[in-house]
C-alpha cells in the first residue's frame, strides 16, 4: 500500500530540498518525523509538512497503522522559475 502527498510551488531550490530528502529516504516515519524537526535547514521544515500530509492520508484514506509506516520513496524536482522582467527605456518593462 502506498500513499501519496504532493507538494507544488514551494520557494526552495531542488538541491537544497533533495539533502535533506535523502537523509529520511528509507526511515519509519517516527524516526524521519525526529530528524526533520531537529534539523536546521529550511526545506526540513518543508518536507516535514507534507511527510505528516502523507501520514494523514495513509491514516485516513488508507487506514494505515501509523506505527507500521516508512519512508519508500521521496524525491524533489525542479520546479516553475519565476518570470522576472527587463527594464526598458520610458519605464516600458519587457520579458
Amino acid at each position: 500500500m502506498e500513499t501519496r502527498a504532493t507538494l507544488y510551488g514551494v520557494r526552495l531550490s531542488a538541491q537544497k530540498g533533495r539533502l535533506v530528502a535523502d537523509q529520511i529516504r528509507g526511515l519509519p516515519v517516527e524516526k524521519a518525523l525526529n530528524l526533520l524537526a531537529f534539523s536546521p535547514k529550511k526545506g526540513a521544515q518543508i518536507i516535514k509538512k507534507v511527510l505528516e500530509s502523507a501520514i494523514a492520508n495513509a491514516e485516513h484514506n488508507d487506514g494505515a497503522d501509523i506505527d507500521e509506516l516508512k519512508v519508500k520513496k521521496i524525491f524533489v524536482e525542479k520546479g516553475v522559475p519565476l518570470k522576472r522582467f527587463h527594464a526598458r527605456a520610458k519605464g516600458a518593462a519587457t520579458a
